[in-house]
């Protein structure tokens, strides 16, 4: 899909910000985010123009009408932006859009951050290619990080450009695909510089609302109970990721020796992967999260669940206060939004 010339006068001028940035960040790194972000917009393709072609196949094309219907559900019901981003399809061939680098101090599980014009600071580097995300994660190892490198099959630009649905989001669920799509579209209608936590969990909340609704609306039930089931094991998983996380934070407030620390860690987290092979034989040896069990831990690898879940009740809450009306829930968190930082920690720990 060409570019039209307001696209391109919009990505020329975000280019030219990102270049000035170039000289207090780093220019390699800005570069490839914007060689990848080019790449992206000149694939797109409009997604009825790739269901109308004869060669798409019978599998994708319903998968892709499936998204036209959710995307339209997502304005017209949940009030999520009206525009042109999730109305185009770009085919990565490639199992994921990004490759993002975690990286925390070896006896803290604070994340490291990096700040950039229009995102603002954020928790994770982002790479187009997974041998450059490497690479740049064992450079922070070398200076004694810890570090986790996590693919991302999707990702928003916040509304600067029109984001396309990608093929990474093909092997998902019908519900998984939904939700992203409200997850990403939420960062349109609130995002905070430098807050990911906020950011992140309201998205969170928005998702689960909008894929409740939908399935509900459309009735099907078996994609209720999978999305449900999905659900559940997830938050039990991120509740032992977190106790875990909170056995780490005390241990490294005691400023034990360096090797007594160290032993301790290792058998705070051999206890989650004890307490891991539980819950897989409760669930009849249900493997989905072998992957991430199924390696060395550490520090980086908690970021993640932090950054999603630790406000997500506080919104929770908020948006039943709102009586589960979208957009007087959408006013509040706006107005949470233009408070202070510490105000908007307060939000999230009451």
């Amino acid at each position: 899909m060409r570019l039209s010339v307001l696209s391109l006068m919009k990505f020329i001028r975000t280019l030219l910000l990102l270049v000035i940035a170039a000289t207090s960040t780093s220019g390699c790194y800005i570069l490839q985010a914007t060689k990848g972000q080019l790449s992206l917009m000149t694939h797109r393709e409009p997604i009825a123009k790739v269901i109308a072609n004869p060669a798409t196949t019978p599998q994708l094309k319903s998968r892709l009408e499936y998204v036209q219907a959710a995307r339209e559900f997502a304005s017209h019901e949940l009030r999520l932006p009206d525009n042109k981003s999730y109305r185009s399809y770009v085919d990565l061939k490639r199992k994921y859009v990004v490759w993002n680098v975690f990286a925390a101090p070896e006896f803290s599980v604070s994340p490291m951050q990096w700040c950039f014009p229009v995102a603002g600071c954020v928790v994770y580097r982002g790479y187009f290619k997974e041998e450059a995300a490497h690479a740049y994660a064992d450079k922070l190892r070398s200076r004694g990080l810890d570090v986790a490198v996590s693919g991302a099959p999707a990702y928003s630009t916040l509304g600067h450009f029109n984001d396309p649905v990608l093929s990474s989001m093909m092997r998902w669920s019908d519900a998984q695909m939904a939700s992203t799509l409200f997850h990403e579209l939420a960062h349109q209608v609130v995002y905070v510089k430098g807050d990911s936590a906020f950011n992140e969990a309201f998205a969170t909340v928005v998702a689960d609302e909008g894929i409740r609704r939908w399935v509900k609306r459309n009735a099907r039930e078996e994609d209720w109970y999978a999305w449900q089931l999905q659900e559940q094991r997830g938050n039990v998983i991120s509740d032992l990721l977190l106790h875990a996380r909170e056995q780490l934070y005390e241990l490294y407030a005691t400023r034990r020796p360096v090797e007594e620390m160290r032993e301790e860690k290792q058998r705070i987290l051999d206890g989650l992967k004890a307490e891991y092979a539980t819950l897989k034989t409760a669930w009849n040896g249900y493997a989905g999260y072998d992957g991430w069990f199924n390696r060395p831990l550490n520090n980086a690898d908690f970021i993640a669940v932090a950054t999603y879940q630790k406000c997500v009740p506080a919104f929770e809450q908020l948006l039943h206060d709102e009586g589960d009306d979208l957009p007087r829930f959408y006013f509040a968190v706006k107005t949470l939004a233009h408070q202070d930082s510490v105000k908007r920690r307060s939000f999230c720990n009451k």
